[in-house]
């Protein structure tokens, strides 16, 4: 599958921003989906995941509460809702693609949108 991010920007503090990431293929609804963020100088980290059917859903604590993630499987889409911004969030953000039953072992990546919030 390939995947295709976008809806970053510069924010101030405390604004909103949707993240989405379109993907290639039929087969999306075989994929749990995820979002992942590296700041510079930083390692990538895990933000949220969601499930094939989107029916479970989990987030990294630092944005538990303010990001929401969810998709639509006829639109092959899924999204990244993230509410009450903080500079902290400033970083790269890369959506991922992980096959049913690889345990959220993901294996596919997008290109990575950029994401700014300025204090």
């Amino acid at each position: 599958v390939q995947l295709q991010a976008s809806g970053g920007g510069l924010v101030q503090a405390g604004a909103s921003l949707r993240l989405s990431c379109a993907a290639s293929g039929r087969t999306f609804s075989s994929y749990d989906m995820g979002w992942f963020r590296q700041a510079p100088g930083k390692e990538r980290e895990f933000v949220a995941a969601i499930t094939w059917s989107g029916g479970s859903t989990h987030y990294a604590d630092s944005v538990k509460g303010r990001f929401t993630i969810s998709r639509d499987n006829a639109k092959n889409t899924v999204y990244l809702q993230m509410n009450s911004l903080k500079p902290e969030d400033t970083a790269v953000y890369y959506c991922a693609a992980a096959p049913l039953g690889a345990s959220y072992d993901f294996r596919s990546w997008g290109q990575g949108t950029q994401v700014t919030v300025s204090s």
